[in-house]
């Protein structure tokens, strides 16, 4: 086996006697993906911002290619390898596409009082790396907030393999979206896998997880409630752990239909009732 491209064990993170996080472990591996699956408050967010460089872990250990560290900022996290498409995505919808998928790192050319973008190769290269991950943009020129939420991710994790991440962590990218839409993000956050990334996918869906994943983690209230292999977990498993299980199974009970009192029938003997009066 692989050394992982990030290792966490036995994680931990409070927020003074909040525990958001404790005693959470996974493997990201190179060609993988790692599913995150938990409702909402079950500490997704938490463990994204330690991965991101955002928050340092309070205990247990981090290690990245098998060294083991501490994220001190976001950009510490990218210069690792690690990138982070978050919901909102981080693009401004006014600007067209080729300039949101360079924001931050435009290429420039010329010198001195002649140094300007590079608006050519700009173009180029975002037309170009759409294509690779099978994007096909009508125009790289147009604003791309008129762009739909599945094509604004797909940019999103091009833009991220362009830049060379070695590890790709997508928060909730199916979230918003309709069916459709979800099966297009799914196909590309595929096709970063094969692209040899290792992919962190947070998500509250087992079945988009399930669809792609490789390993699977369950959070519930900032502990683990399951780590899986896709080999040793079906899909209703899953799901049953996912949905709570036996808490499940109790509130169904507790939401069944009471069963109807059955009609009322006079004793033996006893008189009938008022006969009907002769007209």
């Amino acid at each position: 086996m692989s050394t992982p491209l990030v290792q966490l064990d036995d994680v931990s993170k409070y927020y003074g006697n909040i525990r958001a996080l404790e005693g959470v472990s996974l493997e990201v591996h190179a060609g993988e993906i790692t599913c995150v699956l938990g409702d909402n408050g079950a500490g997704k967010s938490t463990l994204i911002k330690i991965v991101a460089g955002l928050h340092a872990h309070d205990g247990g250990t981090l290690r990245i290619d098998g060294e083991e560290t501490s994220l001190a900022s976001p950009r510490d996290a990218l210069d690792r390898g690690i990138a982070t498409v978050y919901q909102d995505l981080a693009v401004v919808p006014l600007m067209p596409v080729w300039r949101n998928f360079f924001l931050g790192s435009e290429p420039t050319k010329g010198a001195g009082p002649f140094k300007r973008l590079d608006v050519d190769l700009m173009r180029e290269t975002t037309r170009a790396e759409l294509l690779r991950m099978g994007i096909d943009l009508r125009d790289v020129d147009q604003p791309i907030g008129t762009l739909s939420g599945g094509e604004r991710q797909c940019v999103a994790i091009a833009r991220a393999v362009h830049f060379g991440a070695k590890v790709l962590v997508l928060d909730e990218p199916t979230a918003a979206l309709g069916v459709k839409q979800s099966g297009v993000v799914l196909k590309y956050v595929a096709a970063a896998r094969d692209a040899g990334l290792g992919v962190v996918l947070i998500t509250h869906n087992p079945h988009h997880a399930y669809l792609v994943g490789d390993r699977f983690v369950l959070l519930k209230r900032g502990v683990m409630a399951g780590s899986h292999t896709k080999d040793s977990v079906t899909l209703d498993e899953l799901t049953r752990q996912m949905a709570g299980g036996s808490e499940l199974e109790g509130l169904r009970h507790e939401l069944e239909r009471a069963p109807a009192p059955p009609p009322a029938t006079s004793p033996p003997g006893a008189p009938a009732g008022p006969r009907p009066e002769a007209p």
